[in-house]
């Protein structure tokens, strides 16, 4: 009996009234279990993981703006902090500088107060000098006189020289 639905031979593709029946019946069991038991969990799976993955993309989106606000808080404070170490390098040079001047006008009247103790000292020890050697001057030329005359020459006691 040819109970297919198509006259010609087509092979397993043309089904029979029956295998036909079968089939819609087993289709609409398939459908029935999956439409009321898997499709609603797997679509409850997938709502939850929908649910998932934006609620990790909005909190990983409110991370990214922490984290802007951190990074911007973090340069506004470096920039902050390079500024007091710029002022604080300049206020340290201005008192180095001070300082210096300071020491070179120190030095400058340690150096004249030494050189001017060096100038008395000096005038004092040339004066010294300058008193012995008249002393010894006048005896040298009483002694050269001496010898140039052959006989020693001595003082007179009105103080006046012997000229011979």
């Amino acid at each position: 009996m040819n109970d297919h639905l198509i006259p010609m031979d087509i092979g397993p593709l043309n089904p029979s009234g029956y295998g036909l029946l079968v089939g819609f019946l087993a289709f609409a069991l398939a459908f029935a279990v999956l439409s009321r038991r898997v499709l609603p969990r797997a679509e409850r799976i997938l709502r939850e993981r929908d649910e998932k993955i934006h609620g990790v993309a909005e909190y990983a989106e409110q991370l990214r703006v922490r984290a802007t606000e951190v990074r911007a808080d973090y340069e506004a404070a470096l920039a902050a902090a390079r500024h007091d170490a710029a002022r604080t390098r300049q206020r340290a040079h201005e008192e180095g500088m001070a300082l210096i001047v300071a020491a070179r006008a120190e030095g400058l009247r340690e150096r004249q107060r030494i050189v001017a103790a060096a100038a008395a000292a000096i005038e004092a020890e040339r004066t010294a000098a300058e008193e012995e050697l008249r002393a010894d001057a006048d005896a040298w030329a009483q002694a050269l006189a001496g010898r140039i005359l052959g006989e020693p020459l001595g003082a007179r006691p009105d103080g006046a020289h012997s000229s011979d």
